[in-house]
């Protein structure tokens, strides 16, 4: 059983330059996700979910003003962005980066040996790999193209959740992933997300502005995200309340 503790979580946006200030984004996030644990973060554009998810992975853009993040009682914002990927977090982005030069299966053999400490044996590596993407409709071929570079938005999004069920982390955070997604590849998304979930009892924080995913990706917990902080929480029905009534209530 692994715990992911998110304390009173503050952080701003870094001047750009002499003339700027910085922009107080998150202001007090207080969060528990427990292995096997499903929660939902929904709210309005500007709330600053995309910016919890980006500052408990590390990202330099946002300065940290204060709280801390727990992993089994080890403070994330003591690591480097590599060190929290080796704790057992990982961060499927909204918009995945291209990365021309480096093929697929160099990066995805990569990720896995420094996650896991030693290169898997190249065989079961294969039969491992090929089995994941028979599960999310990948075309083999696919590991020979550079990661992302001439992906379409449904296939950065399907190769994130390969990347999550290879490396198999502790705990998920999921920006937006539904964001640009047709039905079928929500589906299919959805079902690797369920899959990471119940194979190696990962915790999962998944950022959504749409019920949608919801109805696919079934949270234990919703919590409504405004004004930089969680303003209310509740079961799945808070995510029904949201799809009918909006946000309004909660600015």
């Amino acid at each position: 059983m692994s715990t992911l503790e998110i304390k009173n979580l503050s952080a701003q946006v870094a001047a750009t330059d002499e003339h700027s200030e910085p922009k107080q984004i998150l202001k007090g996030v207080n969060l528990t996700i427990r292995s096997g644990e499903t929660h939902a973060i929904m709210g309005p554009n500007g709330s600053g979910k995309s910016t919890l998810s980006y500052t408990i992975a590390g990202h330099p853009k946002y300065e940290v003003t204060g709280g801390e993040v727990l992993l089994d009682g080890e403070n994330l914002l003591d690591m480097d962005v590599d060190e929290r990927a080796r704790a057992g977090l990982f961060l499927a982005m909204q918009y995945p980066v291209e990365v021309p030069g480096v093929s697929m299966a160099n990066f995805l053999r990569t990720a896995a040996t420094a996650v896991r400490g030693e290169a898997p044996k190249l065989r079961d590596w294969i039969k491992e790999v090929r089995g994941a993407q028979e599960e999310l409709a990948i075309d083999r071929a696919f590991s020979e193209r550079s990661v992302n570079e001439g992906f379409s938005g449904g296939e950065k999004k399907r190769h994130e959740i390969l990347q999550l069920g290879l490396l198999r982390p502790k705990f998920a955070i999921l920006d937006e992933t539904d964001s640009g997604l047709d039905v079928d590849a929500l589906r299919v998304v959805s079902e690797g997300i369920n899959r990471y979930r119940d194979r190696n009892d990962g915790g999962v924080l998944l950022i959504t502005h749409y019920k949608r995913i919801l109805n696919y990706v079934k949270p234990d917990h919703v919590h409504v995200f405004a004004a930089g902080r969680i303003v209310t929480s509740g079961g799945p029905e808070l995510a029904d309340e949201l799809e009918a009534h909006g946000y309004d209530r909660f600015l």
